[in-house]
């Protein structure tokens, strides 16, 4: 019989065990994916020029330099894909790709400012945790400490635009969407008439925060102190209704009575027109209440996000519509998920991390030999993803030869200006599908400052390969700048027969080669 301590040294090495035999978060996301999916066939996996060049994208927002394509795809290491992975979350690379990633996110294109670049850059380069960048974005720098250029996600959509008045149900619905997962929209005048759980209250408690806010100058967020609940009624019931400021889902808030002419902390500045600093603000209660461990809804939704940056789709599809008639297609990976999130602290990072380890993730493109495509739902063959605007710049840059040319600063701004021109969607409309259109064709086509990176310079590509006499040389040369991958047989066939073809004109050969490529669907998508 065993003595009560030794009771406790077993047990303690049971708990022990069942801690280290956990299996990491990677493999469950494959195992539940496996079992969902049942008997149809999945992908193989993805070859590692397939890999690489999407881990790239997703993690560093360009394409490999034909020097780390080289290096990755000659490395006969087993464990490289988790290598890679991991410089590239430490490099100066993925605050950068992070950057204009969650920028587009919840921007949606509608403006920019320095200072909010800045602040997502520096979160993203010290791994700040998900719920903590959520409370300083929600709370609109009005407290003290927190960053000023947190406040750009309030001022751009406080701004009024001529006699047009602030519409702050545009910004209510955008905190629904954006940080719950939830379109409230059609719920400002009614409930909703499709989504049963979208309630007018809901939308109108939400509204409730920002009623009494106003852009006060540049980034600087003010608030009116809030008296009194809101008033509204439905467009098809006639009834009086209010509300106190309320998360969905939460219960609203208590108003408390203060005493006119106390209700700032700090009174604003008239001289200086710095907004005060309010005893009750409803803005600081939003930014404790909706980024928490007990709301659901908020770590569902990153996680959702997040998993639709790297695999193409969300588990929950359309991104912003969580509600019980659009179930996730795995409800248990998105609770695991969100749960693993909450217990990592938020962590963005680590999270990026498994999902890239997975099999899931890592599986290829190409559709399996089978009598019909597997569901997109069941994400077992690769979604097709498209490359950004900025995605697009930093590649071309890298595969031409002349990044190390364009420095961060007025050059390389004013280059994504003209991709933003010629790529990015306009404000508001989702960037998640794969579109050509003729303006993006016409700009790689006549863009004086594109064709002119394939003209032969020290070291850029078109140099390289004029210096390349040998034809299959200069086609694995050409394939690894451009595409991350080394080119077939027929390829090398096409590249020798067409540089015969032009003769002496060999250096315009060259260019037309490039451009091609640079031209091509394949250089377009995150495949």
């Amino acid at each position: 019989m065993l003595r009560p301590a030794s009771v406790i040294a077993v047990l303690c090495a049971f708990a022990m065990a069942s801690v280290v035999s956990a299996e990491p978060l990677h493999r469950e996301i494959d195992r539940l994916i496996a079992a969902r999916a049942g008997d149809v066939p999945a992908a193989r996996p993805a070859d590692d020029a397939e890999f690489l060049r999407r881990i790239y994208l997703d993690l560093a927002g360009r394409i490999p330099s034909v020097q780390e394509a080289r290096a990755f795809l000659d490395d006969e290491s087993t464990d490289k894909r988790a290598q890679l992975i991991d410089r590239l979350l430490a490099s100066p690379d993925y605050p950068r790709r992070m950057q204009e990633q969650f920028h587009v996110m919840l921007m949606e294109r509608l403006g920019d400012h320095p200072e909010w670049q800045k602040y997502l850059r520096e979160s993203f380069a010290a791994n700040k945790p998900w719920d903590q960048l959520a409370r300083e974005i929600l709370g609109g720098g009005l407290q003290d400490g927190q960053p000023k250029g947190a406040a750009f996600f309030y001022a751009k959509r406080l701004e009024n635009y001529g006699q047009n008045p602030v519409d702050y149900p545009g910004l209510t619905r955008d905190v629904g969407r954006l940080f719950l997962g939830m379109d409230l929209a059609c719920a400002q005048c009614h409930n909703h008439l499709f989504i049963k759980s979208y309630k007018q209250a809901d939308f109108q408690g939400l509204h409730a925060f920002f009623q009494n806010t106003f852009l006060a100058g540049g980034l600087n967020i003010g608030e009116k102190p809030t008296t009194q609940k809101l008033g509204f009624q439905s467009v098809f019931k006639k009834e009086p209704l209010e509300t106190a400021p309320r998360v969905p889902g939460l219960p609203e808030l208590e108003l408390p009575a203060i005493e006119k002419g106390k209700e700032f902390i700090k009174a604003p500045d008239p001289k200086t027109k710095a907004p005060g600093v309010l005893r009750f603000s409803p803005l600081a209660k939003l930014a404790e209440q909706l980024p928490t461990a007990e709301n659901a809804a908020f770590s569902k939704n990153i996680v959702n996000r997040l998993w639709w940056v790297m695999l193409g789709r969300g588990l929950v599809h359309p991104l912003d519509l969580h509600h019980a008639d659009n179930p996730a297609s795995h409800p248990e990976l998105l609770d695991l998920l969100a749960k693993e999130f909450v217990e990592h602290k938020y962590d963005i990072q680590w999270l990026l991390r498994e999902l890239a380890l997975s099999q899931t993730y890592q599986r290829s493109s190409v559709l399996p030999n089978a009598a019909e495509p597997p569901s997109p739902a069941l994400f077992l063959v690769a979604h097709e993803k498209r490359v950004s605007a900025e995605q697009l710049l930093h590649s071309m840059l890298e595969a031409t030869g002349e990044r190390a040319n364009v420095k961060e600063g007025t050059a390389l701004d004013q280059l994504q200006l003209k991709f933003l021109r010629a790529f990015a969607n306009p404000r508001r409309e989702p960037e998640d599908t794969f579109n050509p259109s003729l303006k993006a064709a016409l700009f790689v086509l006549n863009d004086d400052t594109v064709l002119g990176w394939l003209n032969p310079k020290s070291g850029n590509l078109a140099q390289r390969l004029a210096d390349l006499q040998d034809a299959d040389k200069l086609a694995e040369e050409l394939y690894l700048s451009v595409l991350a991958r080394r080119p077939t047989g027929l390829e090398k066939q096409e590249v020798a027969a067409y540089l015969m073809k032009k003769g002496d004109q060999r250096e315009q050969a060259i260019k037309h080669l490039a451009w091609a490529l640079l031209a091509s669907t394949e250089f377009s998508v995150n495949h």
